[in-house]
């Protein structure tokens, strides 16, 4: 009787064992899941903005802003600054809404590995790092001469929304938050699934006394969704 419940503790233990290894055999065949899905790239997807730019310069007694509208949309195939096939990225703007559409600029975007590219007036710049999680950083201008810019991922695969709009999964992309007593750099981007970029904060001030209210030259750029969709 012994023996036999040895046997028996022995061939459960050998079951589980074997259970253990089947499961993490199907875990290590499963294909890994990148979440391209936060930067869509098919023909025809577009995302409109709302855009809010001010500009300072309190030496020459400017401070302007100016609202508009950008529309970014995925375009036909197209040779980028390397030599590879990518995508035509869109620009179209207008003033008000009623206005027509005006075609401002055509970038290139591609998925390098995984890597989400974006060349923007002839500066490639890495946008996202796939699959997203705490511990990515990558300098998005590794490619250009812009000077370095290390990004990393928060609130990931969160729930977020904008102007009634509801996004199941999103990401934020902190790009840089600097200050000190005489500057305040604030830029960051957020992403949902099936959409792409949903709101920009782009933001390089020069302030005076660590007082950030006390801007006296710079520039903002602030860029929130109002519609997106396939045309």
């Amino acid at each position: 009787m012994i023996k036999r419940n040895v046997l028996l503790q022995l061939a459960a233990m050998l079951t589980i064992v074997a259970g253990i290894l089947v499961v993490s055999c199907k875990k290590d065949n499963s294909a890994p899941n990148f979440h391209y899905d936060y930067f869509p790239t098919g023909q025809g997807r577009y995302v409109t903005y709302s855009v809010r730019e001010v500009y300072i310069d309190n030496a020459l007694n400017i401070n302007d802003t100016s609202e508009y509208f950008v529309k970014a949309k995925i375009g036909d195939t197209i040779t980028d600054n390397e030599g590879r096939v990518a995508r035509r990225y869109e620009r179209y703007v207008r003033e008000t809404a009623s206005d027509p559409w005006v075609l401002q600029d055509i970038w290139t975007t591609i998925v390098n590995g995984n890597k989400v590219e974006l060349v923007e007036e002839n500066q490639r710049v890495i946008k996202l790092v796939l699959a997203p999680d705490k511990f990515k950083e990558w300098d998005a201008n590794v490619y250009n001469q812009l000077g370095e810019q290390e990004c990393y991922y928060v609130n990931i695969h969160e729930p977020g929304g904008i102007n009634g709009f509801s996004f199941d999964s999103t990401v934020t992309v902190e790009q840089e938050d600097y200050f000190t007593m005489i500057d305040y750099r604030r830029k960051y981007e957020q992403y949902a699934k099936g959409v792409g970029m949903y709101y920009k904060h782009w933001q390089d001030f020069k302030i005076s006394n660590f007082n950030p209210n006390n801007v006296t030259k710079g520039r903002e750029i602030i860029m929130q969704l109002i519609d997106y969709g396939i045309e």
